[in-house]
């Protein structure tokens, strides 16, 4: 089974019973909430020197790539593990998950190439993950799984 399988299994199944729109969603979510916004996950990148690329996410230009290991080390193993806990799947699931997806979601909640601080990014996020899902899912049946 591959990532996005792992996660879109955990996304569409195991939580249909709490009364969750999309799992997923709370999870993205929750670290949203957590992490203080998108202004305080900025934040946490930039205090784990990886500023630069979450900028690369905000602004206009080409998002940056990061590995699994420069998320565990700006979300730390702590909140990696309790997202793995929570969608049910392996911390190094989540790692390549939110390496892969992180930047193109920051990037769809930064349609102007700043932060807003007056935009309602919770609410964003749940407007943004149904097509993104859609669009992972056309794309994993194409591209296999990937390997980091």
């Amino acid at each position: 089974m591959g990532l996005l399988d792992s996660i879109l299994g955990a996304a569409s199944g195991k939580n249909a019973q709490s009364g969750e729109a999309n799992p997923l969603t709370a999870v993205l979510s929750g670290l949203l909430a957590q992490s203080g916004g998108l202004q305080g996950l900025a934040s946490k990148f930039a205090q784990s020197g990886e500023g630069n690329a979450f900028q690369s996410w905000v602004g206009m230009g080409e998002n940056q790539p990061v590995s699994n290991d420069q998320i565990q080390n700006v979300l730390g193993s702590e909140q990696v593990n309790a997202i793995a806990t929570r969608m049910g799947v392996d911390p190094a699931v989540v790692s390549t998950f939110l390496a892969e997806y992180l930047p193109k979601i920051v990037d769809k909640l930064t349609p102007a190439g700043k932060i807003d601080p007056a935009a309602n990014h919770q609410q964003g996020l749940a407007a943004l993950l149904p097509s993104l899902l859609q669009s992972l899912g056309a794309q994993s049946s194409t591209d296999g799984p990937t390997q980091a």
